[in-house]
């Protein structure tokens, strides 16, 4: 078993690393002995979060704003000063945007499907050559995509580009799977359900108790689900898949 889930060793760059899910498999990683990097648009979190996870192992700060091309170039620049491969890669950086029909916005369209859709893809071909030389025929590089379960479900939320964007990565992450396996990359996606957030904060503020009953196992995630599903992805017992899409919702989008 120690063989099997073991993955330590390897290099890993999680996106919007800082809180939330991100930081959720960060610390799995971490702790497990991966060196891990994060990113995430606000330095002081980023780096704060990185010094809090180096009590258990190597993490390393790399703040970066990946919703502009300069931005992705200058992740990739700093991490190929440190490192010749990368055997993870965890697209997570994300937001959202609530409206109803009549007021949304088209910022809130372009701002939410560039850094959901169009920053994974950019980051995943910028860091290509780092994942080319992590890879092998026995145990590939590993990309994983976070979406969400309303990528899989009609959400109650008018978030529409929120859930465009998450139903489009997970496309997206069947697009990338079928190409790069090709180079001994295979790319997969998780969807998350309701966990603690800044993202989820208003909405389980308001709405837990019900969104809490609606869940089949009873309860939101916690860290350890994620993480134990990042850590499945990225080891040996996960080497086989590809393209898949894997909920940790406790049930809810798949079947209530």
């Amino acid at each position: 078993m120690d063989q099997l889930f073991d993955i330590s060793g390897k290099v890993a760059l999680v996106t919007g690393g800082s809180r939330g899910i991100g930081e959720m498999i960060a610390e799995g990683y971490v702790r497990n002995g991966v060196r891990t990097y994060i990113t995430a648009r606000k330095a002081e979190a980023c780096d704060q979060t990185a010094d809090r996870l180096s009590e258990y192992g190597e993490c390393i700060s790399f703040p970066a704003d990946l919703s502009t091309a300069e931005g992705i170039g200058s992740l990739a620049a700093a991490l190929r000063e440190r490192e010749t491969r990368l055997d993870i890669l965890v697209n997570n950086a994300g937001a959202t945007w609530g409206a109803t029909f009549d007021e949304f916005p088209e910022a809130g369209w372009d701002k939410i499907m560039d850094i959901n859709v169009k920053s994974p893809f950019f980051l995943t071909q910028t860091l290509i050559d780092l994942l080319v030389a992590a890879g092998s025929h026995e145990d590939p590089a590993r990309v994983i995509n976070i979406g969400s379960i309303d990528g899989l479900h009609v959400s109650r939320m008018e978030t529409y580009s929120y859930a465009a964007s998450k139903a489009a990565i997970l496309h997206l992450t069947r697009m990338m799977a079928k190409n790069l396996v090709k180079r001994d990359i295979t790319v997969n996606a998780v969807a998350p359900g309701p966990f603690e957030s800044k993202m989820m904060a208003h909405t389980l503020a308001t709405m837990g108790e019900q969104i809490v009953a609606e869940v089949p196992r009873g309860r939101i995630g916690k860290p350890e689900d994620m993480a134990g599903a990042a850590i499945y992805l990225a080891s040996q017992a996960g080497a086989y898949l590809n393209g898949a899409v894997i909920p940790v919702d406790g049930g809810l989008a798949t079947t209530v």
